[in-house]
């Protein structure tokens, strides 16, 4: 019998292999500072496309004094305990009557973390006898939520209404056969690629298959349909969304996440979702602090207005100067390049330390090998000076990147 331990200690996984030469720098790096379009990085103001402060709301004047007035007031441990037994208040109400308003829905649960959430959710919403049908480049709470799963689960290709009905024909034989029922489950903003999902395409498809139907609008939400009441709104089928699901992280730069849908259907995930069920309350800064921002969700539209003016120019620049951007029609902006891992970290290096750029950078294992991927969020708080100084620096990096100047920085730092 071997050490438990042993596997772990000589196989660190695909990421954590390069966690000597990146832990500090490229993963687990320190932005200091306020949150902004510029914060500090190694020693030095870089501009930053990685925070998903997609409102610019994270250091709004209005925003910090209401964290501060509710820490002020309550402190950071009320209400104490879970909320089925002591730490209900009716500002975690009001939030949930307030959300399931602003986004069409007849109520709303709160949930303390989007990603938590998500995996308590699916688990709740399905027994072994359901089946579940998913877009393959859904985030990974939906994966590990459906990971959980007893039952049978159906993968479709990304985006691809075709494959989806596939597997529904699929789904619906063995759900009748097992005496269940079928939930589909994609993202209203696919966070890695930029892309909406096909949610018009699937809620279709509800007319021919009987499926209800889970959205993860984690990055529309703020961002896109009338007033930022995200993808469904955006693609006018919001009614045909049976459970909607939006995270406070994002465009409200905060904590917290909240599922919308029908009465019955939020009484059941009050009752039986046991992340939430057997974990703290959402703290009450959290809840003030969520209720302001919504506030300005629906009050201050040039928040938004501002962002996709920044979104636009960044993405249109980039176009023009023969980036590929993929198939974005969001805020997300991905730009594909191709090399290894050890060249993109020699970039990324050049791009941050000689350009002052700061951007997530994406790698095998989560896009195909010999692909590089750089993630960028624009937000409301960056201006258009951001935008050229970044295409320039871009530019530059790209040309060094196909001339091999990269390949042989990455072969000296590895010997």
């Amino acid at each position: 019998m071997k050490d438990l331990f042993e596997r772990i200690i000589n196989d660190k996984g695909p990421l954590g292999k390069w966690a000597e030469q990146a832990e500090g720098y490229y993963v687990f790096p320190k932005l200091e500072g306020p949150i902004s379009n510029r914060m500090g990085f190694n020693g030095k103001k870089v501009i930053t496309w990685s925070i998903n402060d997609y409102l610019g709301l994270a250091n709004h004047p209005e925003v910090i004094k209401a964290d501060a007035a509710a820490a002020a007031e309550h402190g950071m441990a009320y209400p104490m305990g879970a909320r089925m037994m002591s730490g209900h208040t009716q500002f975690h109400e009001q939030l949930e009557q307030e959300c399931a308003k602003f986004v069409h829905k007849e109520a709303a649960y709160l949930v303390n973390f989007g990603y938590q959430g998500m995996v308590s959710a699916i688990d709740a919403l399905v027994t072994k006898h359901d089946v579940i049908v998913y877009d393959m480049d859904t985030h990974a709470c939906i994966i590990d939520g459906v990971r959980l799963h007893a039952g049978k689960r159906f993968v479709y290709k990304h985006n691809d209404v075709e494959s989806l009905e596939k597997n529904l024909k699929r789904a619906t034989k063995m759900a009748t056969e097992n005496g269940g029922g079928i939930l589909v489950i994609s993202e209203g903003v696919f966070g890695m690629r930029g892309e909406q999902g096909k949610l018009k395409e699937i809620v279709a498809l509800k007319e021919k298959y009987n499926f209800r139907f889970l959205v993860d609008d984690a990055h529309g939400f703020g961002t896109l349909g009338e007033g930022g009441r995200g993808a469904g709104v955006e693609q006018g089928v919001q009614d045909g969304i049976d459970v909607y699901f939006a995270t406070f992280a994002k465009s409200m730069a905060g904590i917290g996440a909240f599922f919308a849908a029908d009465k019955d259907i939020i009484q059941y995930l009050k009752y039986n979702m046991r992340s939430q069920m057997f974990a703290k309350s959402l703290p009450m800064v959290m809840v003030k602090g969520a209720l302001k921002r919504l506030d300005m969700l629906r009050t201050m539209p040039e928040l938004k207005e501002k962002l996709w003016e920044n979104v636009n120019a960044l993405q249109s620049g980039l176009k023009e100067n023969g980036f590929d951007i993929g198939n974005t029609n969001t805020c997300v902006t991905p730009v594909f390049l191709e090399g290894d891992i050890p060249e993109a970290m020699a970039m990324v290096n050049d791009l941050r330390e000689n350009h002052g750029i700061f951007c997530s950078i994406v790698v095998y294992p989560v896009i195909p090998k010999g692909m590089i991927l750089l993630r960028m969020i624009p937000t409301a708080a960056h201006t258009l000076d951001d935008v050229k100084a970044t295409i320039i620096a871009f530019s530059e990096i790209r040309d060094k990147l196909k001339q091999g100047v990269y390949k042989k920085i990455a072969e000296a730092m590895l010997g």
